[in-house]
């Protein structure tokens, strides 16, 4: 069991807020936290591993405080394996010593190399590599050091849409294997469908929702027969008719407003776009 009980003041974009959680994980578990930017998601992991302090609360991993009012234990002492968002490898190190800078163990590092398809470039330059290639190298290198909980701070926002899927797989497979309790921030509903059994909805710095991925995204949803996150890119008038340009996914698609539908967006409102029997409409 995970348990986080903290506060820490932040900077927001709309000003100072305090990030005040309350939360339990189960070990095992592959959770997502989910919810706005700026809403404290990858703070929470930066607590967790012990590269920031809370103000005041306490991390507690079964029955061993990572941090409390009185101490933090030093991040190496906290047996997590964190994938950041820029891979953070050592370009001056090929793939196989990348490994094995985490732990000199030539077998582990095999063993991981071989789940990730990565063999065949294990003496590849790190600036030879793809972005998924990399994603992979920085995956097998948090594992390296079998960590008893995995961090992923939107470890996947990088790379294309195949590539995404990919590595998503590989993701499961690691979490199927090893039993890691793995943590995830992520803004792609796909992706959280996928992977995660429960998420976590972080708003303004506190936890609003706890649900499983199905019972969270059909509550925001509604009744509607199609859902889809997506963006509003230009808004236009033509002959009395406004009309929105939105992007969904990596789509664009042209949806007709009435002017007090036009009134309610600007550009650059993240919306959903939804359908129930034939008419189109954003939210």
């Amino acid at each position: 069991m995970i348990e986080v009980c903290v506060k820490k003041e932040l900077n927001g974009s709309a000003g100072r807020f305090l990030l005040d959680v309350d939360f339990r994980i189960n070990r095992g578990d592959f959770v997502c936290i989910y919810g706005k930017s700026g809403s404290g998601k990858t703070t929470i992991l930066r607590l967790l591993a012990g590269f920031e302090r809370a103000s005041s609360g306490f991390i507690k991993v079964g029955d061993k405080f990572f941090c409390n009012e009185k101490f933090s234990l030093a991040p190496q002492r906290r047996n997590i394996g964190f994938l950041f968002q820029d891979y953070a490898l050592f370009d001056n190190m090929n793939v196989l010593k990348n490994l094995l800078f985490a732990k000199n163990d030539s077998r582990l590092a095999d063993k991981f190399l071989d789940i990730m398809d990565l063999n065949a470039l294990k003496n590849a330059k790190i600036s030879e590599l793809s972005g998924g290639q990399k994603q992979r190298v920085a995956l097998a290198r948090a594992l390296m050091r079998s960590p008893e909980i995995l961090l992923l701070d939107e470890p996947l926002s990088a790379v294309d849409l195949s590539m995404r899927e990919r590595l998503q797989d590989y993701l499961l497979k690691i979490h199927t294997e090893l039993k890691i309790t793995t943590i995830i921030v992520s803004h792609d509903i796909s992706e959280i469908y996928k992977l995660a059994s429960l998420v976590f909805v972080l708003n303004e710095g506190k936890i609003s929702d706890i649900a499983t991925p199905k019972e969270l995204f059909l509550k925001q949803r509604g009744s509607q027969k199609l859902a889809f996150n997506a963006k509003i890119l230009e808004l236009t008038q033509d002959d009395g008719v406004f009309i929105a340009l939105v992007l969904v996914s990596n789509q664009l698609c042209k949806v007709v407003l009435s002017s007090i539908e036009a009134r309610n967006f600007k550009v650059g409102d993240e919306v959903i776009l939804s359908t129930k029997a034939f008419g189109v409409s954003i939210s």
